[in-house]
């Protein structure tokens, strides 16, 4: 298999899959993508997990019926009532680009520590493997970020995977809790300094580099937050605009 000699992680802010008017299905964005073209590979095998929702079956049927009008081998890892492959790791290694849900972000890096799919994951980021995911698919790389994993009150957590040394912030413009309390928190060092995507925003990193963010909304924007004194200074990044999924 050969992939692009780099580590590549898309965190997307929000926007990842769109609800078709005409036919009525789920297909994915430009933001899926763009992601999929970093592996180097026509047909690439994509990996899905869900473990953020509970390994959802119907989020998994969807996104088999998704990723159907596109050239690419899809497959999943579950652990839900237990591993659905037999080696979980050698699952991981085996695809181009792994996409992760929404869902309980607290949840999820709680269960891949137990099963050992973050030190798998890392590897896999080292292999030159595409990982990218929404919300705490996006958070889950990132030392951490606001997170409702404990209620509908935001709250700060920084217990993820660590790949980035970095905070996110997602669903940036939607959600009026997370911009107020990633400031909050980045200010306080209870967060390290970091990216925030707006919905439709997908934050590329090269290795641990912030390269660009790219977005599918002309008025979706990324942002960097930084320390500044007692508080924080956001500075906005303006974003390529990707118009096709083709």
């Amino acid at each position: 298999m050969s992939r692009i000699g780099q580590s590549h992680i898309v965190a997307i802010g929000g926007g990842s899959f769109r609800q078709t008017e005409r036919y009525g299905f789920i297909e994915p964005t430009a933001l899926l993508r763009y992601a999929l073209d970093l592996t180097g590979q026509d047909r690439p095998k994509l990996g899905l997990l869900a473990t953020a929702t509970g390994d959802d079956a119907d989020w998994l049927l969807k996104m088999y019926g998704a990723f159907a009008r596109w050239d690419v081998e899809v497959s999943h890892l579950t652990v839900f009532p237990m591993p659905n492959v037999e080696d979980p790791r050698e699952w991981i290694l085996e695809q181009d680009a792994i996409y992760v849900s929404g869902g309980s972000v607290a949840n999820l890096a709680a269960l891949w520590r137990l099963h050992g799919l973050d030190e798998a994951f890392a590897e896999a980021w080292r292999a030159g493997i595409v990982l990218s995911g929404q919300s705490a698919g996006a958070l889950c790389w990132h030392i951490g970020g606001n997170t409702d994993s404990f209620g509908p009150a935001l709250r700060p957590w920084a217990e993820g995977l660590g790949l980035l040394p970095y905070s996110c912030g997602v669903h940036y413009n939607s959600d009026p809790q997370r911009r107020a309390l990633l400031h909050e928190s980045v200010a306080s060092g209870e967060l390290p300094e970091g990216y925030a995507a707006d919905e439709g925003v997908a934050l590329h990193y090269v290795g641990t580099e912030f390269i660009q963010a790219v977005t599918i909304d002309p008025e979706g924007y990324a942002y960097r937050i930084e320390r500044d004194g007692p508080g924080v200074k956001e500075l906005r990044i303006e974003p390529r605009l990707l118009t096709s999924t083709l």
